[in-house]
């Protein structure tokens, strides 16, 4: 298990990017958008890991919710792990909170689960299923 990314949740993505990647140099690997989840999504690579930049594409997307009721930032921590049915075996038989049990298909077609902020000491833990790709 490692690190996968960290999901910041912005109201503009270009303004976004104009400081991330203008500002201080990060590069943009890939922009793509998830109809599934509502949104449009920027990736950037630092060091091991990516900083995912999240700007809602409609009103009633989980990211446009939390910006509404905390505004923008620290959206969710991701985990990759190398099997996503293993891991979400393991929560449910220790009684962990999921806010789906059906995994969801993200960027790149990567597949994942969200844990409750409940269950993971208030952060919302994102577990993707994945290679070192």
């Amino acid at each position: 298990m490692k690190l996968d990314h960290l999901g910041v949740a912005v109201k503009s993505l270009d303004e976004a990017l104009r400081f991330y990647r203008d500002l201080l140099g990060l590069e943009v690997t890939a922009v793509e958008e998830v109809p599934s989840e509502k949104v449009r999504l920027a990736m950037l690579p630092v060091g091991d890991t990516r900083i995912e930049l999240l700007e809602a594409t409609s009103e009633d997307s989980a990211v446009a919710r939390f910006i509404a009721k905390r505004g923008e930032g620290l959206h969710h921590v991701s985990l990759r792990v190398p099997d996503l049915a293993a891991a979400v075996a393991r929560l449910k038989a220790a009684g962990a909170r999921l806010v789906s049990e059906q995994p969801g298909t993200g960027a790149r077609g990567h597949r994942y689960v969200f844990v409750h902020p409940q269950s993971a000491g208030g952060v919302l833990l994102e577990l993707v299923e994945g290679s070192d790709d």
